[in-house]
């Protein structure tokens, strides 16, 4: 999200990440977001026909090299992830501040934190 949040400075108008969560219905508010989001949702399914689908698409409306970078970004964060949710990595402290407001919009405390004795 910090890199997110980085990568859309100077980009016009307001993006809503209630449409990550499925707190909000509609368009993210970035470029080629909707697309994306599906190609995200799909990739992380089991639903081959949705994939093969979604990846179509990302590639009519944004091109191969764009599709190429989005399934290495969604790969990339889905093994990230897993390995520090089963390992209980810690948040460090300069990441719990600065992500504070969107990892309450998102929903993200209501996750128990792991303690490993």
């Amino acid at each position: 999200m910090a890199r997110l949040r980085g990568n859309l400075q100077g980009h016009e108008g307001e993006f809503d990440i209630g449409v990550v969560t499925g707190a909000s219905d509609g368009d993210i508010g970035i470029p080629n977001g909707t697309v994306l989001m599906e190609f995200a949702d799909a990739a992380i399914g089991d639903d081959e026909d949705r994939l093969n689908m979604a990846r179509a698409n990302v590639v009519t409306e944004i091109g191969e090299k764009a599709c190429v970078d989005a399934a290495g970004v969604i790969a990339t964060f889905n093994a990230i992830d897993r390995v520090a949710d089963s390992t209980g990595i810690p948040l460090e402290d300069w990441k719990e501040e600065s992500t504070e407001d969107f990892r309450e919009e998102l929903g993200i405390e209501k996750f128990r934190e792991l303690h490993l004795e």
